[in-house]
């Protein structure tokens, strides 16, 4: 009637609400990043949760094991911080104050390399002090605290009380939340498939949480004992900033390197050493550790984690390059779920085609 068309009526509502479920995503994207980071804390939580809960008593509530917890949680955090966090103030305190010494000692030449060679290191010291030194104070002092705040947990409000408690209330009711979501859908295939994609995701996010958790420590224990070997100062500095930059897919690994060659080549440590150890390590972790560690699941191909670290940090920033794995891999999770679905429901029982 009129030239009125139900179908294409239908798709443009579609495409109308599908895009204004997007703006509003954009919209509480700070507040989702929260609720994102809370879950994958409890992720991080949940084996401890769930060992407690089956070594506690039947009649105790799933609560008292989530305030375990927490407990030794915070133990182990305090601890550490005593351990390593002052050290890691203390050296990245002093690495600040001396860096422009060190980057304008390293600047002189010197007789015995070619004039090729001092001119090279002329230049790259003139470079450095334009791009790095006149940031340093800046960057280290942050470094410094931001480190501090992490190794102790005394950072913003947000990420210290509201993270925790959205990831108690999901660690105590996530099988109540998973149950009504559920309940939104009939009996039959569909619901088998968001049962069977939930149970998926459930999975990938267990192991990508354990997975990061050990490679950062792998990387910070690899790190401080070579170094320390090697006489390569403020060793627990480096390592530790190694260790909480392999939180971000492929560029936090980079970073963490160049600022690491940047301060050996200044201060003088055995720099080729230093860089035989990063190539060797990168390559033990990228085809040796990392494939162990990482399911089938998680793992992405190289050129795919390019492309979501790039598009992540064009979106959003570091929580984007963050989050460009685990988004890509949850897609990946629900679109080989859906075309299995899909391949089994041509076939009958009897494994004949429809």
């Amino acid at each position: 009637m009129l030239g009125f068309d139900r179908r294409a009526a239908q798709s443009t509502w579609t495409v109308a609400l599908t895009a204004l479920g997007m703006i509003l995503v954009y919209a509480v994207r700070k507040t989702l990043f929260v609720f994102v980071l809370a879950l994958l804390f409890a992720y991080l939580l949940s084996p401890l949760v769930n060992l407690l809960d089956r070594a506690l008593p039947t009649n105790r509530t799933r609560s008292v094991a989530l305030l375990l917890t927490y407990v030794i949680f915070v133990g182990i955090v305090v601890l550490i911080g005593m351990q390593i966090g002052s050290r890691v103030v203390e050296q990245a305190t002093s690495l600040g104050q001396r860096f422009p010494q060190m980057l304008t000692r390293w600047e002189q030449t010197s007789p015995g390399p070619p004039t090729a060679v001092n001119s090279l290191r002329v230049q790259l010291a003139e470079k450095l002090k334009e791009d790095v030194a006149a940031r340093s104070g800046d960057i280290l002092a942050t470094l410094s605290k931001a480190g501090l705040k992490a190794l102790t947990v005394a950072s913003d409000l947000i990420y210290v009380v509201v993270i925790p408690i959205i990831a108690f209330f999901i660690l105590k009711d996530g099988r109540i939340m998973r149950q009504y979501i559920l309940d939104l859908v009939d009996e039959g295939p569909r619901r088998v498939l968001l049962d069977d994609v939930m149970a998926d995701i459930h999975l990938l996010l267990v192991h990508y949480m354990r997975a990061l958790v050990l490679l950062a420590l792998s990387a910070f224990t690899a790190y401080s004992i070579s170094f320390a070997i090697m006489g390569v100062p403020y060793a627990v500095l480096l390592a530790a900033l190694a260790g909480m930059l392999e939180f971000i897919p492929m560029l936090g690994p980079f970073a963490a390197g160049v600022i690491i060659l940047i301060v050996s080549i200044v201060s003088g440590a055995p720099v080729l050493a230093v860089l035989i150890f990063l190539l060797a390590y990168r390559v033990f972790q990228d085809y040796i550790l990392s494939p162990q560690v990482m399911e089938k699941g998680v793992a992405l191909h190289p050129l795919l984690v390019l492309f979501g670290v790039f598009a992540g940090a064009e979106l959003a920033g570091i929580a984007g390059t963050f989050l460009s794995v685990p988004t890509l891999a949850l897609a990946r999770v629900i679109y080989v779920r859906i075309r299995k679905a899909r391949l089994s429901a041509q076939f009958t029982p009897a494994g004949e085609l429809r």
